[in-house]
Parts: structure tokens; sequence; C-alpha cells
């Protein structure tokens, strides 16, 4: 099994309105996984552009960036991060989180993470409601009820982290919120042989 770090090369993209920062990743001896992988990076950057408006808005401006989060073990997770502006007070910035089994390039999401029936949904909920009240995060709507089953997140070292967008759960000057969870607190519910499961070895 491949431990090492994969190899990821920085593309640039300029062009009018459009200031983009996106991840390559090469040199994988599996080249249909890379391919998966790339391609699914491309995917996210354009969705992205169009929820943004991009193409429908010629005032849309973008600058574009990623932030890698995870890269051993053979998994890759990380972050793509657009901002938008288009007039008025302040642009809006979208997140999207990707994790990746680099053996077979397959994307995963939230639920992929934990075993079948494991009540992942409810046990994490719980957590992030405890977050919420420790670290007195003041919510758009005052109770919290749940995580969603397909929630954003990403791995970093031993934690799964899940986040919200702007405007989601907080007001816009509160940022993303974060809610780290240590991948030790839900062993027993994770796929011993999901990205997070790796994460336990």
């Amino acid at each position: 099994m491949i431990k090492l770090p994969v190899n990821i090369h920085t593309e640039y993209i300029k062009q009018k309105r459009l200031k983009l920062y996106y991840p390559v990743i090469y040199g994988l001896s599996n080249k249909e996984a890379e391919r998966k992988i790339n391609y699914e990076i491309r995917s996210a950057v354009q969705q992205l552009l169009m929820t943004q408006g991009f193409y429908e808005n010629p005032l849309t401006e973008i600058t574009g960036h990623f932030e890698l989060k995870t890269n051993e073990k053979g998994v890759l997770s990380l972050t793509i991060i657009n901002y938008a502006y288009s007039g008025g007070a302040h642009g809006l910035t979208l997140m999207k989180g990707l994790t990746f089994n680099i053996m077979t390039g397959k994307k995963y999401s939230l639920s992929e993470l934990f075993l079948d029936n494991s009540d992942y949904v409810k046990v994490l909920s719980t957590m992030v409601s405890t977050q919420i009240k420790e670290r007195g995060i003041l919510l758009l709507n005052p109770s919290f009820k749940s995580i969603s089953p397909e929630q954003d997140f990403y791995i970093a070292d031993k934690a799964l982290v899940l986040f919200y967008q702007l405007y989601e759960l907080t007001a816009y000057a509160f940022g993303f919120p974060y809610f780290p969870i240590s991948v030790y607190d839900v062993e027993k519910l994770v796929d011993p042989q999901s990205p997070l499961g790796k994460m336990l070895s």
C-alpha cells in the first residue's frame, strides 16, 4: 500500500474575471485512480464556478485556491475555496471538501466513512451541538437539530472536520463554522477501510 504523500502540482488559471489555483495529482502507479481524482477536482472547481454565477453574471469576479489537509496513509483530503464578488458590501466564499483513496481514486462522502447501520448522524450531531454550546457559537436558527447525512467535511491528521458554508449556520462575520472531531471519539463507528479508518492505523 502506498504510504508516501502523493505528488501535487499547482495549476494556475488567469483570465478575465478569474484567478484560480487548483491541484493536479501526478505520479500515481494507478493511472486510472490518478485520472479519477483529477477529474473530481476539476469537476468541483467547475461546480463552484457555476454555483457562484461566474458564467451567468458578467460582473462576477472569482479568485480561488485550495488547502491540503491530509496527504498520507493512502489518503488525500483537501478543500477547494472560491471567493466571488459581483458588487455590494462584500463577496461570498464557498468551500468544497474532497477526500480520496489514492489507491482506487474513489471520492468519499461522509456516510461512506462509517459502518453500515451505524448511527453516525446522531452521534456526530450530538458532538456538534456540544461544541456549539461550549464555544458559544451564535446561530441564525437558535435550535440546532442535526447535521446533514452528507455534511461537508475534510480529514486533517487524526480528526474529522465537519464544516458549514457561510450563512448556513451562523452570521457572515463568524466565517466558516468548523467542528473538529477526534477519530478516536468515533472509532467504533468508523469503517476501518475508509479514509477515516486509515487515520486510526
